[in-house]
């Protein structure tokens, strides 16, 4: 019986070990050159956005190409201030694009703080995700493997409804705490 609870436990230890790797991002290939700087974003104003999907849905039926993003460092606004650099306050959807550039290789922690939803993927992997409506707040953090320093391909769908708006992208190295990626560490 010992055995069989030992083999057990080893089993579940190792399924959760294999479920905590981190997660391998893919590089651009090639790597791009002559990148302007901070990110491209593509908006729609639905009348009611309240999920991912009716984001998405909002940006297929017609976006419009918008100021590009300084990065991804979008602090709580007041009520009535616009949305990222789109051209309202509330009922906004955006599809940003580019890359983000890490200088070093290695094991980094990435997380978002949004009002409201997002999904954010770089180097082919979601990174961060809430469907749904909140105040300026954390998404999950991701442990992710960067193989080699330069750019990677990120990508974010968001939303936000009714009232203040933020959006953060912070990452650090593992076992340090996580910073705000600084606006230089994108570009489009």
């Amino acid at each position: 019986m010992k055995n069989i609870i030992a083999a057990f436990a080893a089993a579940a230890f190792m399924a959760g070990a294999a479920a905590a790797a981190p997660l391998k991002l893919t590089p651009a290939s090639p790597q791009p050159k002559g990148l302007k700087p901070g990110l491209s974003v593509s908006y729609a104003y639905p009348k009611d956005v309240k999920t991912l999907r009716g984001a998405q849905k909002a940006l297929d039926a017609g976006a419009e190409r918008g100021p590009a993003l300084s990065g991804l460092d979008y602090r709580d606004s007041n009520r009535g201030e616009p949305v990222l650099t789109a051209k309202q306050d509330e009922m906004v959807a955006a599809d940003i694009r580019g890359f983000v550039r890490f200088d070093a290789p290695g094991i980094y922690t990435i997380d978002f703080l949004t009002n409201d939803g997002i999904r954010a993927t770089v180097g082919g992997k979601v990174v961060g995700k809430f469907d749904g409506r909140q105040t300026c707040q954390e998404t999950f953090a991701e442990e992710v493997e960067v193989p080699q320093a330069g750019w990677y391909p990120i990508q974010v769908l968001y939303f936000q409804r009714l009232n203040t708006a933020c959006l953060h992208m912070r990452a650090g190295p593992k076992g340090q705490r996580v910073t705000w990626m600084p606006n230089a560490a994108f570009g489009h």
